[in-house]
């Protein structure tokens, strides 16, 4: 499976983007997508998941309420929605798929790069 993002860009505090995932590959395989995120000299951590079969979500409490993960007409791909944007957010976002069986994220996008100015 490879994973496309993008989306990313510089955006002031408060503002607003979107960003975008695509896999392709063997997609049909894949149980949920999810975002993560690695802020400079920071781990990653997870922001935000979606799982195919009924496009449940989950959120990352510090993005909870100011981003919208969803699918996209019902392709294997998903949107991320980041809107009341703060500096803190500001790092290399990721996407990744995972299988039904697979506890982990094991496919990984290049990641697109966030930047909060204040």
């Amino acid at each position: 499976v490879q994973l496309q993002a993008s989306g990313g860009g510089l955006v002031q505090a408060g503002g607003s983007l979107r960003l975008s995932c695509v896999a392709s590959g063997r997609t049909f395989s894949t149980y949920a997508m999810a975002w993560f995120r690695q802020a400079p000299g920071k781990a990653r951590e997870f922001v935000s998941e979606l799982i195919w079969n009924g496009d449940r979500t989950s959120y990352a409490d510090s993005v909870k309420g100011r981003f919208t993960i969803s699918r996209v007409n019902a392709n294997y791909a998903t949107y991320l929605r980041m809107n009341s944007l703060r500096p803190e957010d500001t790092a290399i976002y990721y996407c990744a798929t995972k299988g039904r069986l697979d506890r982990l994220y094991n496919y990984w996008g290049q990641g697109t790069l966030v930047t909060v100015s204040s």
